[in-house]
């Protein structure tokens, strides 16, 4: 199956094609979108194109492959401007135009960022918050965030910009995230999702990051000893307990100090998460107010693109189908 992307260029009629090839190749699309023809053949990678982007600005194509390299073109004269190995191969490629930063999501659940230049880059720093694959990458010039979405069912809100290392946690898939958009105009992020949700996130509220789990060898409630903690076991003459974590707080807790569950929304939780009892007490009603809505688009999503200024979401499924959504209702 391949990808046709459109992408404007000085002539709208171009469009470029994802080859499951180690070539992306440029076509002329004619007038009443009848006819392709042949332009270009870009000769960019060893192995098959996981992604290619774009920038009208620069008039650079940007494009990955599993050979492990991400590369960029001119897309004037087709030539190869550079070249950048990657440890895995590539499946996630965002480009800010005013720093030249080039984002990349891999295999590993790591996102790499990249500054590049006419014919060199230079590698700024890397940051891993997945424990799956980075299957959907997102940016937002405005705010200066970075969305990650993986298979791993997550999406992760990178504060660029803050320059404070925040990391948000969205939670609210039951399968891996296959597509992210980005409202900036209204502070909403689109996400879809191989089970078939689409999730409404509103961002404009402040949100929490979620704490780092604790190491314990006993419950930090109880103080009843776990499974390996075989000299407290042996000294008190008790079982040792299976090792559960609060969502909310991180304390490390057996299953009796954290028989509760609930939302926290403004740490992400969408879904209802184990919570310690303590923690539970303190969750209000109106801590558990949603901040997301979530809606069925009836197939499995593998790929998905809103364009802002007519409020259309088009959506595409393992069942072949492409849909057309009025997303004006929900995103405003």
């Amino acid at each position: 199956m391949t990808l046709l992307v459109v992408a404007p260029t000085r002539d709208l009629s171009h469009c470029r094609h994802l080859s499951p090839l180690p070539v992306f190749q440029e076509f002329i699309l004619s007038e009443d979108y009848n006819k392709m023809t042949p332009a270009r053949t870009y000769q960019a990678h060893q192995g098959r194109v996981t992604v290619v982007l774009f920038v009208l600005e620069m008039e650079w194509l940007l494009s990955t492959g599993q050979d492990k390299n991400f590369t960029w073109h001119c897309s004037e004269s087709g030539q190869q401007l550079g070249t950048y190995r990657t440890s895995t191969w590539v499946s996630g490629l965002q480009f800010d135009v005013e720093t030249r930063h080039a984002f990349v999501g891999d295999q590993s659940g790591q996102v790499t960022i990249l500054k590049l230049e006419q014919d060199n880059c230079s590698l700024v720093t890397t940051f891993k918050g997945h424990t799956g694959n980075v299957t959907a990458l997102c940016w937002d010039p405005v705010q200066r965030v970075l969305f990650s979405g993986s298979s791993d069912h997550s999406i992760i809100m990178w504060d660029i910009g803050g320059r404070k290392g925040t990391a948000i946690e969205l939670q609210g898939h039951n399968d891996k995230v296959q597509g992210l958009c980005y409202a900036s105009h209204t502070r909403q992020l689109i996400s879809g999702s191989s089970d078939g949700g689409i999730v409404i996130w509103n961002m404009d509220v402040t949100r929490q990051e979620t704490p780092e789990w604790l190491d314990s060898d006993s419950c930090q409630k109880c103080e009843q000893p776990f499974f390996w903690n075989f000299k407290q076991m042996w000294d008190s003459k008790k079982i040792g307990l299976r090792q559960h974590h609060c969502r909310k707080c991180g304390q490390a807790v057996c299953g009796k100090c954290s028989s509760k569950r609930s939302t926290i929304p403004l740490m992400g939780f969408e879904f209802e998460v184990r919570v310690c009892d303590s923690c539970y007490e303190s969750i209000t009603d109106e801590d558990r107010a949603p901040t997301a809505t979530f809606h069925d688009s009836k197939h499995s999503i593998v790929y998905m693109h809103y364009e802002p200024t007519t409020g259309n979401l088009l959506t595409s499924g393992t069942d072949k189908v492409v849909k057309l959504w009025d997303m004006t209702p929900v995103v405003s």
